[in-house]
């Protein structure tokens, strides 16, 4: 593997898409031209974004690289946790015992139901008057 090698992969949660290149490296990432600090605030998006190098224990040893778009934060961080993986994947196929054991290879399916007709909201419905 040449140290010019890069492996892309896209990660998709609700509706934000993480578009994920990881490099061998020194362990920096990068969200849309930012450090992982500067673009995730909460301690949380942060874990939940890395997880996959830290279980793998490649945090420092690869360099990530990532444009996020659409979606909230927290979905943003499940986006780039699957891209990450779904790159891992690429980079070594070994890893995937390990990564579909923690669950990070299956893209989370849950998405914001539509609002129907007749309804308030989704499920939510108009108040009744019987007069």
């Amino acid at each position: 593997m040449s140290a010019q090698e890069s492996f892309y992969a896209t990660g998709k949660r609700k509706s934000a898409i993480a578009r994920t290149w990881i490099r061998p490296g020194s362990g920096a990432v990068s969200i849309n031209g930012k450090k992982l600090a500067e673009y995730f605030t909460t301690e949380s998006s942060k874990k939940i974004a890395l997880q996959a190098l830290f279980l793998t224990g490649l945090n420092d040893k690869v360099d990530v690289t990532a444009t996020v778009q659409g979606g909230g934060l927290t979905g943003q961080a499940g986006a780039l946790r699957l891209g990450i993986t779904r790159a891992l994947l690429d980079y070594d196929p070994e890893l995937r015992g390990a990564l579909k054991k923690a669950g990070f290879i299956t893209r989370d399916p849950r998405v914001k139901e539509r609002k129907k007709y007749g309804q308030a909201a989704a499920r939510a419905r108009f108040q009744f008057s019987k007069r």
